[in-house]
């Protein structure tokens, strides 16, 4: 069996470089250790890392028994609940799981093109001409409206009004590298009162799940007010015995979808606007292809684009926004890359290292969406969403989101990037974030189609 190389600084040491420049102390370790190497960062079990498309095969292929993921997950419990998705193995996360699945695949996904173009548009009539915005809160406008609309129903009323706030406090709380830590520290999970950084969480999320329970309670009570929204589908989703989810098993489950949604969405979209116009030839090309689109295609042609996609493909595997896939904890002894892992280790496919791999995509630092058209890449040598049986349930909305939002934007206004400086990776809550924000300059409207406009209005 082969030797597994392991770092030399303190727990500590690697716990700093892991929530303060985790693609920097990545590439470091794979530099100087390969492959494969194990990492001990304080307060956490030790894990493997693995980018070999080999070795992330043999962990992502195998019968999903063999691991168990959700707790390796136990530290976000305190912020998605005991019962999100994410935290589950075993039947109980193959039965939420199965009835999760419906309302983001095939026609389902297909039938909120139009709502997220309308909401794009929506947001984006706010902007001024001639005035500079931050792309990054920009974005998060529209995924928080469309995560409201579409998965929580809520679009106005009280009650909308009402969730607003406390969501966007929330997801705030842990949008730096300092606030961050309140994820990987248990310790600093402690509630100390309403100005404690954890007490914040807390109660922000106290307050979230008392408005969904109110809209749950609503629903329950005239269930012919059911809507086309993820919330109403998964109220109505029923198991082999006839069970349904819980009160609190659906809160938790929307918690997760929002935070899971959100931030990474937004995030996307913004490094996405970062490389159209910092790359000239991009937008170019871009703009090209949606400018040959007949003025009433649908959203649905738009996001079947071959250059607009590819552009989302290399944006995702440039800096994913999540740049590891969830630790698997390995239940017997198992054999990776020729290393033997006994019970209870944990091994941890690394999205960053395998994306950035010279061997599969040459001159990978730099942003070149052309590969994307000349090669299929496989699931484990491109893996923006995880994969295997933890592969992200929403990946198929959170890809047809990034689609349209950047046609409806690229096809209605004319930006620019307002510096030139180069915008760096940093980390933002369990993220890779642009560490600016990308600001852009409204530098006016680009002719808008008659099919834009109607959309637009009927909003």
């Amino acid at each position: 069996m082969k030797s597994l190389n392991g770092l030399q600084s303190s727990a500590f040491i690697q716990l700093m470089n892991w929530i303060f420049r985790p693609l920097d102390f990545l590439e470091d370790c794979a530099r100087q250790y390969g492959d494969t190497f194990k990492l001990n960062l304080m307060g956490l079990p030790p894990f493997t890392v693995v980018s070999d498309p080999q070795g992330v095969e043999e962990i992502l292929s195998v019968d999903a028994k063999k691991f168990d993921v959700g707790r390796t997950n136990n530290l976000a419990a305190g912020l998605l609940g005991d019962n999100s998705l994410v935290l589950l193995d075993g039947a109980p996360h193959r039965r939420q799981r199965k009835l999760m699945m419906p309302p983001f695949h095939g026609e389902k996904v297909k039938s909120y093109a139009e709502t997220i173009c309308q909401i794009t548009n929506k947001v984006a009539d706010r902007w001024q001409e001639q005035s500079t915005f931050i792309a990054q809160k920009a974005m998060q406008d529209i995924t928080l409206e469309t995560i409201l609309h579409v998965v929580f129903g809520l679009s106005e009323g009280d009650r909308y009004q009402q969730i607003k706030p406390p969501l966007i406090e929330l997801l705030d709380l842990t949008g730096s590298p300092l606030k961050a830590s309140v994820i990987f520290l248990p310790l600093l999970q402690q509630d100390l009162g309403e100005w404690s950084p954890w007490g914040k969480v807390v109660r922000r999320k106290a307050k979230i799940y008392e408005l969904l329970q109110a809209e749950i309670d609503e629903r329950r009570a005239n269930p012919e007010s059911a809507g086309n929204d993820v919330l109403s589908l998964l109220m109505s989703a029923r198991d082999e015995r006839g069970e349904g989810l819980s009160n609190i098993e659906l809160k938790d489950q929307m918690m997760t979808l929002l935070v899971a949604g959100h931030e990474t969405t937004a995030t996307a979209l913004s490094w996405a606007l970062y490389w159209i116009h910092k790359l000239p030839e991009v937008k170019q090309k871009l703009l090209a292809e949606l400018d040959s689109l007949d003025p009433d295609a649908d959203p649905l042609t738009i996001s079947r684009l071959p250059y607009l996609t590819a552009v989302c493909n290399e944006t995702l595997r440039i800096y994913p926004v999540a740049f590891i896939a969830f630790l698997r904890f390995a239940k017997s002894k198992i054999e990776v890359m020729g290393h033997q892992f006994e019970a209870e280790e944990m091994l941890a496919p690394t999205i960053y290292l395998t994306h950035h791999r010279e061997d599969l995509y040459p001159e990978a630092k730099k942003f070149k969406p052309e590969r994307f058209l000349e090669r299929q890449y496989s699931t484990y040598e491109f893996l923006p969403f995880g994969g295997g049986n933890r592969r992200c349930i929403g990946y198929a909305l959170a890809l047809l989101e990034m689609k349209l939002v950047l046609a409806t934007v690229l096809s209605n206004w004319n930006l620019s990037l307002t510096s030139a400086r180069p915008i760096l990776p940093k980390r933002r809550g369990a993220t890779i974030a642009p560490d600016n924000g990308v600001p852009l300059t409204l530098n006016g409207r680009r002719s808008r189609t008659k099919r834009d406009l109607v959309m637009a209005s009927d909003f």
